[in-house]
């Protein structure tokens, strides 16, 4: 029925209705009824299903109980009753009424279970038919030019209409473009956009409402696109977003039905689906590219980490990098400069994802290339401060820790930017070696300064990011450095590759999911020559 008109015969809007879904009963289920047969031959007791709500008045109500299919909607319930005593299907001496209560409540608890399956199987199988992933096929059936002209022309001939036009909207949603036709000449596919301010007839129907005109005063006022004697226009769109109208076009006078209007929705329905698909398709490609350059991406940033432990007599180093995405902004490093020195080094650009893997790369690079040359840990950071500065928008910043080992002596030159962590596991206790200051990036000449330590045989120094130091549980507790520090301390006995299994054991039982960032661990032991 029109839900407003102006000349009922010359305008007619009807306003789009949503459909009632329709849930399953629970009177449909093929084994309730045996159930409760089998009930009342058991009990001597009466247990029937009736649907809507409760009865208010319960005078005569020995007991009833709602079924839920679990949506917070009560489509009916079972009702227990007493059985006749006189009447001829009472096989039994009923059982009492407690024990009759206790029974029905534990089928109407089954019952509740069974229509919550069933309505999560709805569910799901909706959720799998929206999962199925989309692939191009090698015999695509036709361009989708020839698809939506196919769609438009049975669109248009099921209605006894002469011709058709799909308009979809700019970016901006400021003017309708053709973009398909039937009928119509080939010159409207170059003809200029029109402006969707003042088309009347495609405002009202991206309105929800399909527009039908006769008079042609009204279609002049309304901005019809074409001239014929009866025009139809409907809302293109997916359940998320407008694009566009179609229209139909009649060279006689005519009317249309509601069940011919339902039919031309369905043909817009049917464009909106076959944009969408190519829209997802080319989303889907493009996403399966990204997906493979990411694994790739992935691949290599874990095999530049260093695997082997320094051949170097009476030293050991291991250790892990967990990324929050698939790449990151994390890493460890060992290598070893000339005449007996031990180069380790972590790091943790303040960003996740590709851009961090990125200044990750060159950050790491420029530790290697002026760790070869330089002798003091601050000078090195000073150069990698200023390759990062020089070759970034001013807007990366990096923690790191670095330190230069004198493998004769176990002395360690060390220097931070940033806020890594660092603790040297004793085997009476552990101290703390992290200080702060500012990350690299902050500047061209920032000031790094630079302290020691003296590692002694079997004592070990812990690297890590603060995204270990900081990883929280489910009540927002830190992990901390002390949680690091008690996880291994009275552990010197094991290797650096065990040390730093305990760390990952350790984050991994404290930390939430969802608290997580890149973490890094990097554990040099000194152990007996």
């Amino acid at each position: 029925m029109p839900v407003a008109t102006q000349k009922a015969k010359h305008l007619k809007l009807y306003s789009e209705r949503s459909n009632k879904i329709v849930r399953p009963e629970a009177d449909q289920l093929g084994s309730l009824g045996a159930v409760l047969k089998a009930f009342r031959r058991a009990t001597g007791w009466s247990l029937r299903y009736q649907a809507g709500p409760e009865p208010n008045d319960r005078k005569d109500l020995t007991w009833s109980a709602p079924v839920n299919p679990g949506v917070g909607t009560a489509l009916g319930h079972l009702r227990l009753d007493p059985i006749d005593s006189t009447s001829t299907k009472a096989k039994r001496k009923p059982l009492g009424v407690a024990i009759a209560r206790q029974m029905a409540s534990a089928v109407t608890g089954m019952v509740d279970e069974l229509m919550a399956a069933r309505h999560a199987l709805w569910q799901r199988e909706a959720e799998l038919a929206a999962g199925v992933p989309l692939i191009p096929h090698l015999e695509e059936q036709g361009h989708l030019a020839e698809r939506l002209q196919a769609v438009l022309q049975a669109g248009a001939e099921s209605l006894d209409c002469q011709a058709a036009a799909l308009y979809l909207l700019d970016e901006a949603t400021t003017e309708l473009k053709i973009r398909s036709s039937w009928g119509l000449p080939f010159d409207r596919m170059t003809a200029p956009a029109r402006q969707l301010r003042g088309a009347v007839a495609d405002l009202e129907a991206l309105l929800g409402h399909a527009v039908v005109l006769q008079d042609a005063e009204t279609m002049r006022r309304w901005q019809v696109p074409e001239n014929f004697a009866t025009v139809a226009c409907v809302p293109v769109s997916t359940p998320t977003t407008l694009l566009g109208t179609l229209w139909i076009y009649s060279e006689t006078p005519r009317d249309f039905s509601d069940r011919q209007t339902n039919l031309l929705e369905v043909v817009a329905g049917r464009v909106a689906s076959d944009l969408e698909r190519e829209m997802l398709m080319r989303e889907s490609v493009d996403g399966a590219k990204l997906k493979r350059q990411a694994a790739a991406a992935e691949r290599l940033q874990r095999h530049q980490l260093p695997t082997i432990s320094p051949l170097l007599d009476g030293w050991q180093a291991a250790g892990w990098t967990v990324q929050a995405e698939t790449v990151g902004g994390d890493f460890y490093d060992w290598f070893c400069p000339p005449n007996g020195l031990l180069t380790v080094a972590i790091g943790d650009v303040m960003d996740r994802g590709l851009e961090a893997a990125m200044s990750a790369a060159t950050v790491r690079t420029a530790l290697r290339a002026h760790g070869q040359y330089h002798r003091h840990p601050e000078q090195t950071l000073k150069q990698v401060n200023l390759t990062l500065w020089t070759t970034s928008a001013g807007d990366q910043y990096a923690s790191v820790f670095l330190g230069l080992i004198e493998t004769a002596t176990g002395r360690v030159c060390c220097c931070s930017a940033g806020q890594p962590g660092a603790i040297v596991i004793r085997p009476d206790g552990w101290q703390s070696l992290a200080q702060t200051s500012l990350p690299l990036g902050e500047g061209p000449e920032t000031p790094y300064e630079q302290f020691g330590y003296e590692l002694q045989v079997g004592e070990a120094l812990v690297l890590f990011t603060d995204g270990l130091r900081d990883a929280a549980d489910d009540r927002g507790r830190p992990l901390g450095e002390s949680g690091i520090a008690e996880a291994l301390t009275g552990r010197l006995d094991l290797t650096a590759d065990q040390l730093s299994s305990i760390v990952r054991d350790t984050f991994e039982a404290h930390a939430a999911e969802s608290n997580r960032d890149d973490c890094t661990v990097l554990v040099v032991k000194r152990t007996p020559a």
